[in-house]
């Protein structure tokens, strides 16, 4: 994270954008963001794509203005790799939940293989009851908790890829690649239901989400460490991500001073040689010397703000 200097404050500035944490097993991801906000003095903090305590792995946190993007980041795909531990079956389908049942039966390996294409595609899910789900107004874990007995409804999801990676006595590790609103822990539990086996999710990581892999994150002790021991005015090693690089996917427009102040104040703006080349109804990004100022819809005769990326800094106390 660099920092910005101000001439009448020994204060240290920072911009806006994400760092990917390497989620540790046993955390929540609020937990994490609760962590790094006190960490940071900071109110303007978020997380894309929630993970399970036990899981592990990938969860970008956006800072300032990158909040704004989370949106965009959470329809990228996913990439999972998870374990099933063959002969118990549990209330959540991973090892947190309580054993209802056990078995010695282990399926063999092309017993496995001879199902996955069925995980494949556009397929119906129906969620865990110990998710985030509402029914009725309250979080499904919620109601499992207190062993209220209610229905989820079956959703469509999609997963590109599901591979087998390795099979060995009572385990079987597979990698996903998957869609928004894909549940692991159902996939586990609908691999188990069709293959007549019983089964649970003993791991389960993240490695890729949209633009971001493994080898971006930083553990929570790295970031610790980093801020406690960084010189005045920096915060060592290249943490933060442009908030841009979550919308890669979107064309990006270079705009003129008189127009960036128009959109920063919430206006629209007519440009006949950009908007000669965008398409209608479809979303821009727009730069500012090469620096993302906001996003607009184009509209049949101008370009209306949609996002705005503002001038805010926020201070890092901490340090």
């Amino acid at each position: 994270i660099q920092s910005r200097s101000k001439t009448k404050s020994n204060n240290n500035f920072f911009s806006s954008g994400w760092i990917c944490i390497n989620k540790p097993i046993n955390l929540s991801s609020f937990d994490v963001v609760r962590k790094l906000k006190k960490l940071f003095s900071l109110n303007k903090i978020g997380h894309a794509g929630t993970l399970d305590p036990l899981a592990t792995g990938i969860l970008p946190i956006a800072f300032g203005n990158a909040t704004k993007t989370i949106p965009y980041l959470v329809t990228s795909k996913k990439k999972y790799r998870f374990t099933i531990l063959w002969g118990i079956k549990t209330s959540s389908h991973d090892l947190e939940g309580e054993i209802i049942q056990k078995s010695n039966s282990v399926p063999t390996k092309n017993d496995i293989k001879k199902i996955l294409n069925n995980f494949e595609g556009e397929i119906y899910q129906r969620p865990p009851k110990y998710s985030a789900v509402k029914i009725e107004g309250k979080r499904a874990y919620m109601l499992a908790r207190k062993g209220i007995n209610f229905d989820i409804k079956e959703k469509k999801v999609k997963s590109y890829e599901l591979i087998l990676l390795d099979h060995k006595d009572n385990k079987t590790e597979f990698s996903v690649t998957v869609g928004k609103g894909f549940y692991i822990r159902s996939l586990a539990r609908d691999i188990c239901e069709k293959i007549g086996a019983l089964g649970v999710i003993s791991s389960l990581e993240r490695y890729e989400l949209g633009p971001f892999s493994i080898e971006s994150t930083f553990s929570l002790e790295t970031i610790e460490k980093l801020v406690h021991s960084a010189p005045a005015g920096m915060v060592g090693g290249d943490l933060l991500i442009p908030l841009s690089e979550v919308l890669d996917d979107i064309p990006a427009l270079l705009i003129s001073n008189k127009e960036a102040k128009r959109i920063q104040q919430g206006q629209s703006f007519f440009n006949d040689d950009l908007h000669r080349n965008s398409k209608l109804g479809s979303e821009v990004l727009l730069l500012k010397d090469k620096r993302p100022i906001g996003l607009a819809t184009v509209c049949e005769n101008s370009f209306k703000p949609k996002k705005v990326f503002s001038e805010e800094i926020f201070n890092l106390r901490s340090i």
